[in-house]
């Protein structure tokens, strides 16, 4: 690979995702100051067409039509979920759902999927998985008196289907798996994960928070059963934006959902005394459903289906191996390694590099203009989104990372600890 920053700038000129990125605010810049932006994936960018969309809902719809826009806004939250379901995660119309947050969605399905499994009392989950799902998983364990079997993964590599596959027996009732490890990027082959759970007769729950919008869930395909998914990562749907979930057509009228709200019951303006669980996908909803912020929703994900999650992928694939033959070639000398797989076919659109004083580096990358985040115990991770991130930027990125290294600036940073305490 020619890792010199004029191949990296032919790269962009030959890339057909590159008009996507003037259409995302904060972009316009190209000096060799500005702002490297690869948190992607914990939040995304802000499309252009966001602020008009939200402001439409406001003014007009909001502003003139007040009550009456009701009639717009009572079914936008599947009406959203099937852009979704199309044009990013493979689902068939009437599958996915707009609007609680990932947590709660999380909730809403494990309880479901635990009582469509009588008789079977335990629940498996990864021990490296981002936390809220661990949490969920041992709190709807504790309230009925569950076991939780939690499955080791490697911090770098991810899950071993094997390790998994001794985990699943007929007390499982439903597996918790996150398409992408939040920290080192592992990606999960979602097929086959399914096809071992329901060999042993249990169900399986996806997050796909940070897989949706940068590598393909084809949901269909793979038979999946139940999925939740968060919209401000790599589908650009804005701080605290809401979640979705999915749910297979053929289990939809087997499952009840635990929070049992009127926007989850059948003609809800009748008002009934008693719940009574609509159709399909909406039985899932409970909740008035926060009309503002899907708004921004749909604007993310409409860009991500024009775009298309296969070259999305593709892309991420390519970003992410840039950045990998840059960090062997310029900065394992200083002790960098890296910690993410290194097949591509086997990794999102982030990676982690390691390095004992992960903290300190990316405090010093921040004031240099490069934004990564940390995770623990000693990573610092870059989110490459393929809508708008360059190859140029990850080549920049790993220069400007490079001189802290080579100039030792991040020395002069307290360590965590001393931030902590």
């Amino acid at each position: 690979m020619d890792l010199t920053r004029a191949a990296a700038a032919a790269r962009d000129d030959t890339d057909p995702l590159a008009g996507f990125r003037a259409r995302f605010t904060g972009t316009d810049g190209d000096g060799p100051d500005r702002l490297l932006y690869l948190d992607g994936n914990s939040l995304g960018r802000l499309p252009a067409e966001t602020p008009a969309a939200v402001s439409r809902v406001v003014e007009q719809e909001w502003g003139r039509g007040l009550v009456g826009s009701w009639r717009d806004w009572v079914d936008r939250s599947r009406r959203i979920g099937d852009v979704l379901a199309a044009g990013v995660l493979g689902a068939r119309p009437g599958e996915v759902l707009v609007g609680d947050s990932t947590s709660v969605d999380l909730y809403k399905l494990l309880v479901a999927g635990a009582d469509a499994r009588p008789g079977r009392d335990v629940l498996v989950c990864c021990a490296d998985d981002f936390p809220t799902d661990r949490y969920i998983v041992a709190g709807v364990a504790a309230a009925r008196g569950m076991t939780v079997r939690e499955v080791e993964a490697h911090i770098d590599t991810g899950l071993d289907l094997a390790v998994l596959a001794e985990a699943l027996d007929e007390r499982v009732a439903v597996v918790v798996l996150s398409q992408v490890a939040y920290r080192s990027g592992a990606l999960v082959d979602l097929a086959e994960v399914t096809r071992l759970a329901r060999e042993a007769g249990a169900l399986v729950l996806w997050d796909l928070s940070h897989a949706a919008g940068a590598v393909p869930a084809d949901l269909t395909a793979a038979g999946a059963d139940l999925a939740v998914g968060c919209t401000y990562k790599y589908l650009n749907g804005g701080p605290g934006a809401p979640a979705f979930l999915y749910v297979r057509h053929e289990l939809q009228e087997q499952l009840r959902q635990p929070i049992w709200g009127w926007f989850g019951q059948r003609d809800q303006f009748t008002m009934g005394a008693a719940y009574d669980p609509a159709d399909g996908v909406d039985r899932f909803a409970v909740g008035t459903p926060p009309v503002l912020a899907m708004a921004a929703v749909e604007v993310g994900a409409r860009l991500v289906a024009e775009a298309g999650i296969d070259r999305l992928a593709a892309k991420g694939q390519a970003l992410t191996g840039l950045l990998i033959a840059l960090a062997d070639e310029w900065l394992s000398g200083h002790g960098v390694t890296v910690a993410s797989p290194r097949d591509a076919a086997r990794r999102g659109s982030h990676v982690s590099l390691a390095h004992p004083g992960a903290w300190q580096l990316t405090q010093a990358l921040l004031d240099r203009g490069v934004v990564p985040d940390f995770r623990t115990p000693d990573r610092v991770r870059f989110g490459t989104a393929p809508l708008y991130t360059r190859f140029v930027d990850v080549w920049d990125a790993m220069d400007r990372l490079r001189a802290v290294l080579a100039d030792g600036a991040h020395q002069s940073y307290p360590t965590e600890r001393a931030r902590v305490t």
